[in-house]
């Protein structure tokens, strides 16, 4: 499919964005893009006022986005309604999301333009948050929902259920909730498992659990996951996606389970997810025995 549209989303806070996405922008002109700019950098670029996420404009062939992966997670939480790709360039070295470097934009677009490329669909998770009947909060992450203590001294007590039967309730300093997509993001450092993103799965994982028989566990993806907050006194804070937050308090009820959205991602054309862990948990690369190995297959 030729690329008629490609909205533009970008990290206004990042050092020199604005000659960076000046340059893609007339770059895609060139080809016969249309190009649209999110309303953060159209303002900071001085141009006519972008889109945001409850314009029509959002019928796009392509989202590009440049900053990183707080960057993408901001967009993947922004298009989730609309499934639209999204292609990630990080002005830094590739990210876990932005798997495309600045330098290599140029090529992958080439590629891109020409319906050269592959999308991941990424699974998200949906988020309620009840006091009593009444909503109080909600949202979608394509990484993780993190409840904690926030700056309390204490533990958090959070009884939780799988599919409305009891697991059990976590005393810790809180609890992460995560995609395979955020299984390297907070859950990692927290001691929790890496899946392979294009997995569905749902991670619940404690962090720093006072009974050390609390370990991170994988459940299905068609799962529903229950917490309620049992810490009595000034509660806790659920954060959605590192970015959106709410205050809870105790008898506040949870909400997580798999979303009808997904986020479709495209992957890189110039390396693989094993290389990107390689890349950044420092692995190293192949030993002579394995590139042969490889060689001959």
């Amino acid at each position: 499919m030729k690329m008629k549209k490609v909205g533009i989303i970008a990290n206004v806070e990042k050092e020199k964005i604005i000659p960076y996405t000046g340059s893609l922008k007339k770059w895609l002109e060139g080809k016969g893009v249309r190009v649209f700019l999110e309303e953060e950098i159209a303002a900071k670029m001085g141009l006519p006022a972008g889109f945001r996420r409850d314009d029509p404009v959002m019928k796009f062939d392509l989202i590009a986005v440049i900053g990183g992966d707080g960057t993408m997670l901001r967009a993947a939480r922004l298009v989730a309604y609309h499934n639209i790709p999204i292609v990630g360039i990080n002005m830094g070295t590739f990210g876990y999301l932005t798997e495309v470097n600045l330098n290599e934009s140029r090529q992958a677009f080439e590629l891109i333009l020409k319906g050269d490329y592959v999308t991941e669909k990424r699974m998200m998770l949906d988020v309620s948050i009840f006091r009593g009947e009444d909503l109080i909060g909600s949202g979608i992450v394509l990484n993780d929902v993190v409840i904690n203590r926030g700056n309390l001294s204490r533990i958090v007590e959070l009884e939780t259920a799988i599919d409305q039967q009891y697991l059990t309730t976590y005393k810790a300093d809180g609890l992460i909730i995560s995609t395979p997509t955020g299984s390297t993001a907070y859950s990692l450092s927290a001691g929790g498992p890496i899946v392979f993103p294009g997995k569905e799965l749902i991670i619940v994982n404690p962090i720093c659990p006072h009974t050390l028989t609390n370990r991170p566990i994988v459940i299905p993806e068609d799962a529903n996951v229950q917490m309620t907050l049992r810490t009595k006194g000034a509660g806790a804070t659920a954060t959605l996606d590192g970015q959106e937050s709410y205050r809870i308090c105790p008898g506040d009820v949870m909400h997580v389970k798999k979303s009808k959205h997904v986020t479709k991602l495209v992957l890189s054309p110039h390396r693989s997810y094993g290389e990107i862990l390689r890349s950044k948990l420092g692995w190293g690369g192949l030993h002579s025995g394995a590139k042969k190995r490889k060689n001959a297959s």
